[in-house]
């Protein structure tokens, strides 16, 4: 934009700060200053920190809550921490510590992404949440390491250590998040005898607070259950739920004893545990050359349903674990989701780790990295590489050739059919050797043929997040089409600098993007594969960004679009995004039962955002007429 129109934006958001008192970490009023401390000073809390008692019976819960009103919360896995604002200025940030003496992060805190520095109360504020990294941060941070040794391991111990960052320039580029769950002290405001009203308060001031329920002893076990039903889409990681009593004078009348406030309690999520035998270990190699060690046993039922396999991730987790042949192990599902082993009762030990890969018979050798073992496959024409590099091509946001799975692939590969990308789109060559293959035919040769035909008509994006440049997902790859105008030669070019200048695309994805591209084997084989693609004119589509800088959420069944993937395409191609969860800087929520007492519809109505059905939402794309004309046609 012109210096005029950025001149006369950054006036309007001055503005609007001096005249609500709100001023978030990422203004860009804020100067931001970088700062490299030699150590983090400490400093005791004013009130002791506890921990919460927990249980994991309803039943206990229930009993524990009796006729009182609660407030139901998820419960954050990330970094607690204290802040202090005077004057309406952020004063002062403080970890969780051991309860007794926490870490000065004030300087770290200021990078939050969602932190207001400075707030419209005057007076002496001191409040207590999470700090926090989405999976969907996590992700992308994670996409960014080539070394998969060097991945960190999970959004928890990222955000700690993002945290407790001696420079606050690294703890900016973490994407941290602060969820206040308490409210400590705010003189002369009368909050009704009511946490909820203290909630409400806070979100009046700017902050984003965790995601709560009221609920009584009726209502507590649905309540309950739905927490447990979205704990899979939940974007935020969290280990259970918080019940807090809704009457603070009652709850502060409780007291507490040497470990525990008795005003609030926490449900942990009950792990299904079920003992079976260790089969074997098979080892899997991936397409960075990483072979990864996967348990297989004899199958167990857990949440539901029938599973024999759980990966160990590493030979490190191996030896802490003793695993060997038909040892007596426990399986359970982490957060109800992921197998994973428990504990081994009869730890025999590793043993045969493999000094071919089972993939292409190179040699293997085992690499450490911080205190990490892990096996590789050392030969660099491996099939494994090629294998998940053509499936990730072939998958459904990219090319999408159904009839395509990693099973056939690594059948025509090992046949010789596909040595590069470009041999996908010329199957026909083979076609004698293919339908005389086991589980083909010619009915199963004639579909694959036709997706092939199909998927050749395609989108640029598409095409550039099947490439597989490390790092650029979907999105981003919409983001780089969109600013070169759908121009791949000027993409193929383009250098650091202007990449870096592109919102959302940072060094490290720059970097990626030239370094792939400088490879003239690369080029080759993407001229090859151009040969055989036609492009889809998306600009006309686009036409005017109607959603440009708008932000929804999506819950619900859907009528009118196949899936939300499908809704958030749309979403995105019209200039908006698609998130996980309501806050107050969601725009729209899309839910076609406008009237539900879903958490969602609750929270949307609490900071007073629209609710549209998926009909609502075409009338204001203006898709619902052009829908009706061709209906007519």
């Amino acid at each position: 934009m012109s210096n005029h129109e950025y001149d006369r934006l950054y006036d309007e958001l001055s503005g609007l700060e001096d005249e609500t008192g709100t001023v978030f970490s990422g203004s860009p009023t804020q100067k931001v200053g970088y700062e490299v401390l030699s150590e983090l000073p400490k400093e005791r809390h004013e009130r002791p920190m506890l921990s919460l008692n927990k249980t994991k019976s309803m039943e206990d819960l229930t009993e524990w809550l009796g006729e009182q009103k609660g407030l139901l919360s998820w419960k954050l896995d990330g970094l607690t921490v204290v802040l202090t604002y005077r004057d309406g200025k952020l004063q002062k940030a403080v970890t969780r510590g051991n309860g007794e003496i926490g870490e000065v992060i004030t300087q770290n805190a200021r990078m939050f992404k969602n932190i207001p520095t400075g707030i419209s109360y005057q007076g002496e504020l001191v409040l207590r949440g999470e700090a926090i990294i989405r999976y969907s941060d996590f992700e992308k941070l994670n996409a960014l390491i080539e070394d998969v040794d060097a991945k960190y391991k999970n959004p928890r111990n990222l955000c700690s250590g993002s945290v407790r960052q001696l420079s606050n320039e690294v703890t900016a580029g973490r994407n941290v998040r602060f969820m206040a769950f308490s409210l400590v002290k705010a003189d002369g405001v009368d909050f009704k005898n009511s946490r909820e009203e203290e909630f409400r308060w806070l979100m009046s001031l700017g902050f984003e607070t965790v995601e709560y329920v009221g609920v009584t002893r009726d209502s507590l076990a649905d309540a309950v259950a739905d927490f447990e039903k979205r704990i899979e889409q939940f974007d935020i990681p969290s280990d259970g739920l918080v019940l807090l009593y809704d009457d603070i004078a009652y709850g502060m009348s409780l007291g507490r004893t040497a470990k525990f406030p008795r005003d609030s309690i926490a449900f942990k999520w009950a792990d299904e545990l079920q003992e079976t035998t260790l089969s074997y270990i098979e080892w899997s190699a991936s397409r960075t050359g990483l072979i990864n060690p996967v348990a297989v046993f004899e199958p167990v039922e857990l949440e539901g349903t029938t599973v024999s396999r759980a990966s160990v991730h590493n030979i490190s987790i191996m030896e802490g674990l003793e695993l060997g042949e038909g040892d007596r192990i426990t399986v359970y599902k982490a957060n109800m989701i992921i197998p994973q082993i428990a504990d081994n009762f009869t730890r025999s030990g590793v043993r045969n780790i493999p000094a071919r890969c089972p993939v292409c018979g190179g040699a293997t050798e085992i690499r450490q990295v911080n205190d990490v073992k892990s096996l590789y496959c050392t030969n660099p024409d491996c099939q494994a590489k090629k294998l998940k590099g053509f499936a990730l091509l072939v998958s459904r946001d990219a090319l999408n050739i159904d009839g395509l799975s990693e099973m056939t692939l690594e059948k025509f590969i090992a046949a010789g059919f596909i040595h590069e990308a470009d041999d996908i789109f010329h199957l026909d060559r083979h076609r004698e050797a293919i339908v005389g293959m086991e589980g083909f035919g010619e009915r199963s040769y004639d579909k694959l043929i036709a997706a092939a035909q199909s998927a050749s008509h395609t989108t640029l994006p598409r095409l550039i997040y099947g490439l597989g440049i490390e790092g650029i997902g979907l999105a981003n790859a919409r983001v780089l089409c969109r600013h070169f105008d759908y121009d791949l030669e000027a993409m193929r070019h383009a250098d650091k600098e202007e990449l870096c200048s592109i919102d959302g695309i940072g060094e490290v994805l720059a970097d990626a993007w030239v370094r792939y591209f400088e490879n003239s084997r690369n080029n080759e084989l993407l001229d090859h594969l151009l040969a055989d693609l036609a492009f889809e004119d998306e600009r006309q589509r686009e036409g005017e960004q109607l959603l440009a800088g708008k932000t929804f959420v999506i819950t619900g069944s859907l009528e009118l679009f196949a899936n939300r993937k499908a809704l958030q395409e749309q979403i995105e191609a019209l200039g908006g995004k698609a998130v996980g969860s309501v806050s107050s800087k969601t725009d729209y929520l899309i839910n076609n039962d406008v009237t539900s007492n879903s958490s969602k519809n609750k929270k949307a109505r609490e900071l007073g955002i629209p609710i549209l059905s998926e009909t609502d939402f075409l009338k204001m794309t203006g898709e619902e007429q052009e829908n009706a004309d061709q209906d007519t046609e």
